[in-house]
């Protein structure tokens, strides 16, 4: 052989062998990280909730909640959940922030020095959960994110199992708030930006979240006792500087997104005839915190019922009231909402009028608006406790139906909640949609997304099955 050809072949199985000896160091970039600190972690799962659940209860729960009413683009708001626009697809985010909450967890649980992070990222998971399964039912919980374990498919876990299984949403409450009274280190929970590591508040939440969690089950379950354990030793969120919120900024990269928004999409959104009629109704001052008044006539608020056909309507957007400023030009105002002490004063308040916990339920619903008047930044008008709808048990009034319309008011951040409490409670009354396309029946939990039927197909049947092949229409297990 030509020893050109010979010297030739010898250097070209050297360059071979050494591409293929040095292939994982040639392809790895040298400035990608290859792990995450516990800190970046609490921040991301906590923004990203923030950020994506107050976005999408602006223009999917509030429609469903019957806070806006969408004039076009509005399919969801007709009620066809399965084509959801702007909003309405919460699936994939909730598993996503799950998802990486369980890697905070893990590394809570395999380095002491990280052991800070364990009671937070236990209650955060609860929190999550009851988002996700209030939302669609039963949902994969106990199989879900083991991707890196080999299951790619998991099942589908009973609500009720989810709620109250050893591994479920109450469950982890009481283990994150026990993580919490355990922990002895010097190390601050860094990457906290709704209590800046503050423990005792996380503690807080955990009873507060623990608290709403029962009384959501309690159609289903005897959680009286539960209840007035946690409303006795007082452990919970009571005052505004225990809210567990985040403030957006007034611009990016920490802002609402919808204050950034293209006009004519932020323009999409107004305010409901529900909305109107009732805050009409108690001339609340909040409207004009939450609406503007039409473009038409500065005097004038003006709501529009829900589910119009655009394609037969003619709708003028300076005839109605448009969201407020608040979400807008004011947004550096804004608070991503988890939970306040509003909402907590509501929920003592139905749970004493339902003689569950000791306590006055007339103290605790009027504690709860004012609470809500300083949480929107108005002070509470002198007379307003005392108007004939608002007064506690006033000639006959519903007492729950009262608590249950002022917490839905408060929680317009969170539109996703008032559509929630409403399949519980059926408060506030809503008002059928204009043009429904779900045969003018009002949907009762969120469909399972097409992906689930593309990528878990045999759990995704077995759980359809049980719902009615997957319809809007079949409550979720407390709601039975």
């Amino acid at each position: 052989m030509n020893i050109f050809i010979r010297f030739s072949i010898l250097i070209l199985i050297f360059q071979a062998t050494s591409c293929t000896q040095d292939f994982e160091n040639i392809n790895t970039n040298p400035t990608t990280p290859v792990d995450v600190q516990p800190d970046h972690l609490l921040r991301k799962v906590l923004y990203d909730y923030a950020e994506q659940m107050s976005y999408e209860g602006f223009v999917a729960g509030n429609l469903l909640g019957q806070y806006f009413t969408a004039i076009d683009f509005n399919l969801f708001d007709r009620h066809s959940l399965t084509e959801p626009q702007y909003g309405g697809k919460p699936w994939n985010m909730l598993y996503e922030n799950l998802r990486d909450n369980e890697i905070l967890l893990a590394k809570s649980r395999a380095n002491p020095a990280f052991a800070v992070y364990e009671g937070p990222s236990l209650i955060y998971k609860a929190y999550v959960t009851m988002a996700l399964t209030d939302l669609y039912g039963d949902v994969p919980y106990s199989q879900a994110l083991q991707g890196k374990s080999g299951i790619v498919t998991p099942v589908y876990d009973d609500q009720r199992e989810i709620y109250l299984g050893s591994e479920g949403i109450i469950a982890n409450l009481d283990k994150g708030f026990a993580a919490i009274n355990a922990y002895k280190g010097g190390i601050k929970l860094n990457g906290d930006i709704i209590y800046n590591g503050d423990l005792t508040k996380w503690r807080k939440l955990a009873n507060s979240l623990k608290f709403k969690a029962l009384m959501r089950i309690s159609g289903k379950e005897d959680v009286k006792q539960k209840l007035a354990v946690i409303a006795s030793e007082g452990d919970f969120i009571k005052t505004k500087a225990d809210d567990a919120i985040y403030t957006f900024t007034q611009s990016p990269p920490n802002n609402f997104r919808l204050s950034i928004a293209k006009t004519g999409d932020y323009n999409l959104f107004i305010m409901s005839a529900t909305m109107d009629s009732i805050l009409t109704k108690m001339d609340d001052p909040r409207k004009s915190i939450f609406f503007r008044p039409t473009a038409s006539n500065a005097a004038v608020f003006r709501g529009l019922n829900n589910g119009p056909d655009a394609s037969k309507l003619s709708i003028t957007a300076s005839d109605y009231s448009l969201t407020g400023r608040i979400f807008r030009e004011e947004a550096g105002k804004l608070k991503a909402n988890f939970m306040s002490s509003a909402e907590m004063q509501f929920l003592l308040a139905e749970a004493a009028e339902k003689g569950w916990i000791a306590g006055d339920a007339k103290t605790f619903y009027e504690t709860g608006i004012q609470q809500s008047f300083d949480y929107w930044g108005l002070s509470l008008h002198a007379d307003y406790l005392q108007r004939p709808s608002i007064a506690y048990k006033n000639a006959g009034s519903n007492a729950i139906e009262q608590i249950i319309t002022q917490k839905w008011i408060h929680n317009i951040i969170n539109g996703y909640e008032g559509w929630i409490e409403y399949r519980r409670t059926g408060f506030p009354k809503l008002k059928p949609v204009t043009a429904s396309l779900n045969q003018n029946i009002f949907p009762v939990r969120m469909p399972y997304p097409a992906s689930e039927e593309a990528l878990n197909n045999v759990n995704f049947k077995a759980a359809a099955s049980k719902m009615n092949n997957n319809s809007l229409n079949a409550k979720v297990w407390w709601n039975l």
